[in-house]
């Protein structure tokens, strides 16, 4: 999936992007403070976005999407 991730990673300021998936199905994590301040719905929009062509086409086809800011994925996983 590193194609979807660097397209994402490009789009989005600072993020990094971690997509898995089999054929058309995929979940995508990205971490980015370009969402601080976004709801869930803008954030994903935002992602859409960036995949929208890749959508259209079927190349995915299903899209589930965990969006967090670096602070928020930081008290998610304490390391």
């Amino acid at each position: 999936m590193d194609f979807f991730n660097g397209l994402i990673e490009k789009a989005i300021e600072g993020s990094e992007a971690n997509i898995v998936g089999d054929g058309s199905k995929f979940e995508a994590q990205i971490v980015s403070d370009k969402f601080d301040g976004l709801t869930p719905v803008q954030r994903h929009k935002l992602v859409y976005a960036v995949l929208d062509d890749h959508i259209k086409s079927g190349a995915i086809h299903a899209l589930t999407i965990k969006a967090f800011t670096k602070s928020e994925w930081a008290a998610k996983n304490p390391d």
